[in-house]
């Protein structure tokens, strides 16, 4: 039988066999081996003569059976290396490193407490005017101001309004912020300064009531609460838009320059000739 998958022809003797090859290659008996099997090394005339190349290169039937295990050891051994392979990825992936502890749902609602435009976020709550003064009293009129006005060069949070296009813009509460979940959410990540995150639910809805007040948004009766927060409009909701730069200002861009962009910088004075660089001595002098 040959040794090619592609043609497999039965023939009457042993070196026969051995000695008919495939089109893809010719092979050429080793004479010991013809020798072994006792027969003729010319051909029965009903067989056609197999071309022989003379080749070094080229190896003998038993050789290229040898050379034929190796290539499927070869490939075992490739397929034995890919699946540990995979298998390592996947049991590191499945590895505790044993560095922290899974986060639970209370840890993660801890963080998880930005409040949206849409109201999106908000606790559970309601707060009044005349609660939030009595809160803002106690926790934030040390450095904003009784009224909003600032205590000293701490922030403005009321007031300002229409300064925005002026030479001295006062951003408040009332006058930048364009939403009010803003306000609600800085508050609740950050203040009262130096105590963040002490205010209950009800404080921060009653603080933020106070702010609208202050600003002239609400009135004293107003009492804000998660179900009415979005109906909260704020004077400057609609002077904030989308950054539009890349068309807008095109016009004005010009294509930078890298290289040589400027003459060859001249040194027009020294501070030694006029006299502000200390010398080695005086410098010796004061530090001694």
């Amino acid at each position: 039988m040959s040794r090619c998958r592609n043609s497999i022809l039965i023939l009457r003797s042993p070196r026969e066999a051995l000695m008919l090859s495939c089109e893809r290659t010719t092979l050429r008996p080793h004479p010991e081996v013809l020798a072994r099997l006792g027969e003729p090394r010319r051909m029965h005339a009903h067989t056609e003569p197999v071309p022989i190349l003379r080749d070094a290169s080229l190896r003998s039937a038993p050789q290229d059976e040898g050379r034929c295990v190796w290539r499927r050891l070869h490939l075992y051994a490739i397929v034995f290396i890919a699946l540990i392979v995979t298998t390592s990825i996947a049991s590191a992936a499945e590895r505790k490193l044993n560095i922290g502890q899974p986060a639970t749902p209370g840890m993660i609602a801890g963080w998880d407490i930005d409040v949206r435009p849409d109201g999106q976020g908000l606790p559970p709550g309601k707060g009044s005017v005349k609660a939030g003064e009595q809160v803002y009293i106690e926790k934030c009129a040390a450095c904003h101001g009784e009224f909003g006005e600032s205590a000293g060069r701490w922030p403005q949070v009321a007031g300002g309004q229409g300064t925005l296009k002026s030479d001295d813009p006062v951003k408040t509460v009332g006058s930048y912020f364009a939403h009010l979940s803003t306000v609600f959410d800085y508050l609740r990540h950050a203040m009262p300064f130096g105590d963040a995150q002490s205010l209950s639910n009800d404080e921060l809805y009653a603080v933020v009531a106070y702010l609208l007040f202050l600003n002239d948004i609400v009135d004293d009766k107003f009492v804000l609460s998660k179900e009415n927060f979005a109906s909260v409009k704020m004077p400057n909701a609609g002077g904030f838009y989308d950054d539009d730069r890349e068309t807008s200002e095109k016009a004005f861009w010009a294509k930078p320059c890298m290289t040589n962009c400027k003459a060859d910088v001249k040194v027009t004075g020294r501070a030694r000739v006029i006299d502000v660089t200390p010398d080695d001595k005086a410098a010796r002098r004061g530090t001694d």
